[in-house]
């Protein structure tokens, strides 16, 4: 996969070496250096970038007002050369943050941090599309309607997938690998041990989803998700 990046950034040394790194990185292509955000703003409406790699502390407009603006489907990896914004970053969905000076280790790592994040979303867009996905089961791959499953069960190192039809199909696989890759919130995790593909839950009972006589918990940590699901699909 490749990514298309841009760099914003008022300091040409900083920029300069951003640049360097950029281009010695395979998966990713530069499309543009920019010195500003407004400069960045024109350009950027006629080539989008999918990243962009961005100064915070810049004239006229600063990289999280920039940030701000930007379509949800841009992606930031913040380069600074102050920490106390970090939180201002993260407040935002960057993806990663930068401290100046940047080391090309510390450039590639946060580079792969947004290969696995577009490649995890490309993924989770083709299931949702394509309807189905295929899983290791006995030493075989077999297709999995995502609209013939009820809900996964978690067993340490492996899962259980229930279908619809009563079937059961068992795989080596995590949890939090099918939480990534299944379309979201159609599937949610409700429990460290469960993912339930939630248009398909028949009632809710004392926070427990029922599908006939199972019972799936709902833990604290995933509560808040869950119940914003049900609000939005609750006539009152």
């Amino acid at each position: 996969m490749t990514i298309n990046c841009a760099i914003i950034d008022d300091e040409p040394l900083a920029s300069g070496l951003l640049k360097s790194y950029a281009e010695k990185t395979p998966f990713l292509n530069l499309i543009g250096t920019y010195g500003s955000a407004l400069e960045a703003m024109k350009q950027l409406r006629e080539q989008p970038a999918q990243l962009l790699f961005l100064d915070i502390q810049m004239p006229e407009l600063s990289g999280i007002e920039f940030a701000k603006i930007l379509p949800p489907e841009t992606k930031i990896i913040f380069t600074t050369a102050f920490q106390q914004y970090a939180i201002e970053g993260y407040k935002v969905s960057a993806l990663d943050y930068l401290l100046k000076p940047i080391s090309y280790e510390d450039f590639l790592r946060a580079a792969n941090k947004a290969l696995d994040f577009f490649t995890t979303s490309q993924k989770q867009q083709t299931y949702a599309e394509d309807r189905f996905m295929f899983v290791k089961s006995d030493y075989k791959l077999v297709r999995v309607a995502l609209d013939d499953i009820l809900y996964i069960e978690g067993l340490k190192d492996y899962v259980r997938i229930y279908l619809a039809d009563g079937q059961k199909i068992m795989s080596l696989m995590s949890m939090k690998k099918l939480e990534d890759y299944l379309p979201h919130p159609e599937f949610l995790r409700t429990h460290r041990s469960y993912i339930v593909h939630m248009s398909k839950a028949q009632s809710i009972d004392r926070f427990r989803i029922v599908f006939g006589q199972e019972y799936i918990p709902i833990s604290d940590s995933y509560k808040d998700a869950v119940q914003q699901y049900f609000d939005q699909h609750t006539l009152v």
